[in-house]
């Protein structure tokens, strides 16, 4: 047998059937296949850090900016209830100024310089109807019509109208919101940090506040940027201030920090004080105009020391509204007392940053001035229950991370009295 021949013989003798990638490679004339390189891997994720704007931009709907109709609301509700805090915490009769300026989006072109343009491709846009379902739509309105008609001729009820086909999607709203307080005000250096960096505010302290985490006007300009990519107006003047500042500024989303446009002091003639926020941002008056007039409404109810005045602006005369919400008492209830922790509540972290905030030296003071329902006498049986390696005069800055993990397990088991309820206050 001839060992030469194509493909070669098996042990058995019988020929072996040249594979596919032989008879190319002899088709192409080349004597063996060549075999190509199989692709790297790509590399592995490079590690990356968000910043506190970043993350907020990309969850948005944690803070109520879940849609354009939402975030209308979401902001005119954070504006309203910062100008409510700003009010109380000087114990001024809050009197607020709400406007929700409709922008149509012509007049929003021309406040960006952008000059409009007529459709050329009709078919390319959302709300494209063609001739075929024109057709349609017509003759469903007219069999609409003619049931009606026969309908009323007979007594009987008659329908609503069906509302007319809707917008695109691309075709967005922009409104115009303000809000205006006779409140504390802010510091001429303070706004832009406290608008422009996420997570920088003056709600983390153990007073009771409507916020928290000072999240509201920074997602009110964040949404803005995304959606318009307009800056926030800001004016403000503190009570004695002769002079009101004037802020415009955006927020740089990956560095979270505050970009300023124009930060400046002007005449206070009317001897103003307060804030005046003003925001441009899509939005959807249509899906929430219920739900805002019906907080509005919640708002004159459970604070009827404050007077609203809430107003809607539209080209549409039709579709102007404003209403206010008279003052119905001039009795405030007591500005919200600063408290301290409660031992119960505090966590190791807590303890860390207590003790290296803290001036009083010893472990006996430490317990009594930083904590609350914490006597001398309660401060000294806790000492005791410590152990050997505790006493009243052991520095706090000397305790070891052991000692501390002590204090806290002392703490979660100990019994301590209940908070007082008369500090107004959510404890932390």
């Amino acid at each position: 047998m001839d060992d030469s021949s194509d493909g070669g013989a098996t042990a058995g003798g019988t020929k072996k059937k040249p594979s596919a990638a032989a008879a190319k490679g002899k088709a192409t004339g080349k004597g063996k296949a060549t075999s190509k390189a199989a692709p790297k891997a790509k590399e592995s994720s490079l590690l990356k850090q968000k910043s506190p704007a970043e993350f907020f931009a990309e969850n948005k709907n944690i803070a109520g900016f879940d849609n354009p109709g939402k975030s209308l609301y979401t902001t005119m509700r954070e504006l309203v209830e910062n100008a409510l805090d700003s009010a109380e915490s000087i114990s001024e009769l809050p009197d607020i100024e709400i406007t929700i300026e409709e922008i149509t989006k012509s007049k929003f072109n021309t406040m960006i310089g952008l000059v409009d343009r007529e459709r050329v491709d009709e078919a390319l846009y959302d709300d494209f109807e063609s001739s075929k379902a024109r057709e349609k739509r017509l003759a469903k309105e007219a069999r609409f019509q003619e049931t009606q008609a026969k309908n009323a001729a007979l007594g009987k009820k008659v329908k609503d109208t069906p509302a007319a086909r809707g917008k695109g999607r691309g075709e967005a709203s922009f409104f115009r919101v303000t809000c205006k307080d006779n409140g504390r005000g802010m510091p001429h250096e303070d706004i832009p940090n406290m608008f422009g960096r996420v997570l920088s505010g003056t709600k983390y302290g153990l007073r009771q506040t409507r916020g928290k985490f000072g999240l509201g006007a920074k997602m009110a300009l964040i949404w803005s940027k995304m959606s318009t990519g307009l800056p926030i107006d800001i004016k403000s003047s503190m009570k004695g201030q002769d002079y009101i500042t004037f802020c415009r500024l955006d927020i740089d989303i990956h560095k979270n920090v505050p970009h300023i446009h124009l930060h400046e002091k002007r005449e206070n003639n009317d001897h103003w004080h307060g804030a005046e926020i003003q925001v441009i941002i899509e939005g959807n008056w249509t899906t929430h105009r219920s739900r805002i007039l019906h907080y509005m409404r919640q708002m004159a109810v459970i604070t009827p020391y404050a007077q609203f005045l809430f107003r809607f602006l539209s080209d549409a005369a039709e579709k102007n509204l404003t209403i206010k919400f008279t003052r119905r008492t001039d009795v405030m209830p007591p500005v919200p007392l600063l408290t301290k922790h409660h031992p119960s509540a505090v966590d190791l972290l807590l303890i860390k940053r207590l003790i290296t905030d803290t001036t009083k030296p010893n472990l006996l003071q430490f317990l009594q001035h930083e904590f609350v329902n914490i006597s001398k006498a309660h401060a000294d049986r806790l000492i005791g229950e410590m152990g050997p390696d505790f006493s009243a005069k052991t520095t706090v800055n000397s305790l070891t991370s052991q000692q501390l993990v002590r204090i806290h397990q002392l703490f979660r088991q100990a019994k301590f009295d209940d908070p007082s309820g008369n500090v107004n206050t959510i404890y932390v």
